[in-house]
């Protein structure tokens, strides 16, 4: 959430569409360099499943600290 590309990054609009949020930009425009998505499968309290998807490494990753919270202000961040 710390990068330069964020909101154009067609990966992290993929991970958006599966956590079932709004998207920073309805037409990414930015293809990275090798994003590494980590999904995790995990048990819900009422006997469901759970899917958890992050962007955790890409060889595109430019840091701009604080972009996201600059794109959503005042919004939680996402965990």
């Amino acid at each position: 959430m710390d990068c330069r590309w964020v909101d154009r990054c067609q990966a992290y609009h993929a991970v958006e569409r599966q956590h079932g949020v709004s998207h920073l930009c309805e037409q990414p425009d930015f293809e990275p360099q090798s994003p590494r998505i980590h999904v995790s499968v995990q048990d819900l309290m009422d006997h469901g499943v759970g899917v958890e998807w992050d962007v955790r490494a890409c060889q595109s990753f430019d840091a701009d600290p604080g972009r996201w919270q600059r794109l959503r202000p005042g919004q939680q961040l996402p965990s």
